[in-house]
This record gives C-alpha cells, structure tokens and sequence, in this order.
C-alpha cells in the first residue's frame, strides 16, 4: 500500500528541537517585557544627521511626545566626526538611543550584482573580507566617538562583532541592531541571529502577525517593526495593526515616519523630519484609541 506523509512529523520535530511547529495563528499574548516594564518603544529610522534630528526631536517635544530611537540608515561613512557627536549630543540631550548604520555594503561595492534582480536577493550583505574589515573599522570609528548603537546588515560581520565586543576589542555595552535589509523572517533565522549577537531584530516588512508571533516564540531580544514603509519597500501603512503588533510581539520597537522618505538612504530633510513626528502622533492615537493598556518604555 502507498504510504501517505503530513506534515506533523517534521512539525513534531521542529518543535523537539525548540521551534514552533508552525506560525501561530492564534496569536498568543507576548509576557515578554523590555528590562523597565514596558511593552513598546518608538523608533525613527531614516534621520541621517544631526539637523534632522534635532528638528524631529524639537517637534516631538510641541507634540508632548516621546520616543526612544533615532536610527540612521546610510552608514558611518557619510558623516563627520563632528557630525557624529552632535547627534551624541542630542541623544544624550533627547534622551534617545542612538543607531548609526555600517556603511560598507554590496550596494556600494564594486560588483554591480546587487544591482541586477537575481543579485539583489543578497540583500546587503558584504563581499570579501575587505569589507568585514571595514565594517569593523566603522563601529570602532562610531565608538570612539560615543556611539554605542549600530544597525547591521552582514550575519557574518554581526558574528565578528559579538566576538569584538566579548574580547574588549570594542566597548561591551555596543549594542547591535538587524537590519530588515538582511531578509530574514522565521523563527529559526532569528533564534541564529540572537545566538550571533543580535540585540534587536527587524525582520522583513510584510511580515504577518501569525508569523510574528512564532518568531517572538524563540527569541527574547527586541523586534523592530515597520508601522509604514517608503514606496520602494512597498509604500504599505500598517498603523491600524500595531496594537496587534504590540500584544502578541512585545518588546517591540515600532520603526514610523517611514512613509515620508522615497527609500531605504533617502536624506530626510528638517521639513520631512517633523512630517516623520507627525507620523508618530497618527501611531499613538492608533495605540491609545484600541490598545489604551499598553505600557510604553519611560523615556
């Protein structure tokens, strides 16, 4: 007689293993906590210098609003020494964490492969071990100068920070943030990113809520969430799904503003930053309205 398989066994086996058997479309609450309590924090990706930064924190403050990061996407590479403190500063000042990006990736180096649709599947993770070298010399670069955030894109890289930052290569307190850009979205992918090192993880865009919650299932640290996307990440606006996105996946920070930029790089302008805080009133009105029990980080 024909044997007929299912899936159970190799589900029974993932699960043996400690990942979930499936993505859980009953949406579990998430008991998981940042270290001071709460539930959710307010991320704004995108402010690649200190004037829109202190333009979108100025704003903030006439909205009575808090946030918890500032997140800049181009790279180290692109700013000044004096660039780079200012934004400390404001941080400090803010009492804001501060992200700034590893400048080398593929879309800057010489192969023009991630510029062709099959090549872009490597997202912009680094090619040779040049650009591991250089990739370190950046978050050196950025620790020097009192950064202690940085965004990452290469698994590889984030592997050879951790090992930095346990040797005292790097300072210890470097915290080390995934970037979506490096496509990951399943339990199993994130379960390896946090044994690598990884102290938040953003994964995919469009991620479903099922699958967000299988992914908080397997990992403690933080996950960054896009609330809304520029146009060529999909231009997509996911307000409405954000108490979800704070129920069945805290701790979370909820990257918004997103929809104000043109892509991933784009030079938010100090006008663009405070249309970015705006963004972040039209998130909380979301969350106060649907989901008025959710406890937000003290700033």
């Amino acid at each position: 007689m024909m044997k007929y398989y299912n899936m159970n066994e190799t589900r029974g086996f993932l699960e043996s293993i400690g990942m979930p058997g499936g993505d859980f479309y009953d949406l579990p609450t998430s008991e998981k906590r940042f270290p001071d309590g709460g539930q959710y924090r307010f991320e704004v990706p995108g402010i690649q210098g200190p004037g829109p930064m202190k333009a979108l924190l100025e704003q903030l403050d006439e909205y009575g609003i808090q946030i918890h990061r500032v997140t800049q996407t181009k790279g180290i590479m692109f700013l000044t020494d004096d660039e780079i403190k200012t934004m400390v500063e404001y941080a400090k000042k803010w009492k804001v964490e501060l992200v700034l990006a590893c400048g080398p990736r593929a879309t800057q180096d010489t192969s023009a492969s991630v510029k062709t649709e099959e090549g872009q599947r490597m997202g912009y993770r680094l090619r040779g071990q040049e650009q591991i070298v250089r990739g370190i010399e950046e978050i050196r670069r950025g620790a020097r100068l009192g950064v202690r955030g940085f965004l990452i894109y290469d698994e590889g890289l984030l592997w050879a920070l951790n090992e930095a930052r346990k040797s005292g290569f790097i300072p210890a307190d470097c915290h080390f943030k995934i970037s979506a850009h490096s496509g990951h979205a399943n339990p199993c992918s994130a379960h390896v990113l946090e044994m690598l090192g990884a102290n938040s993880i953003n994964p995919v865009r469009d991620i479903q809520l099922q699958m967000l919650s299988a992914l908080r299932a397997v990992i403690d640290c933080p996950i960054d969430i896009h609330t809304e996307n520029p146009k060529s990440s999909g231009g997509f606006i996911r307000h409405y799904e954000v108490p979800e996105f704070i129920r069945v996946a805290a701790p979370v920070y909820l990257k918004t503003g997103g929809s104000v930029a043109a892509n991933h790089s784009y030079d938010t302008t100090e006008k663009e930053a405070k249309q970015r805080a705006k963004q972040i009133m039209l998130v909380k009105r979301v969350i106060d309205e649907y989901y008025p029990d959710a406890v937000v980080s003290p700033k």
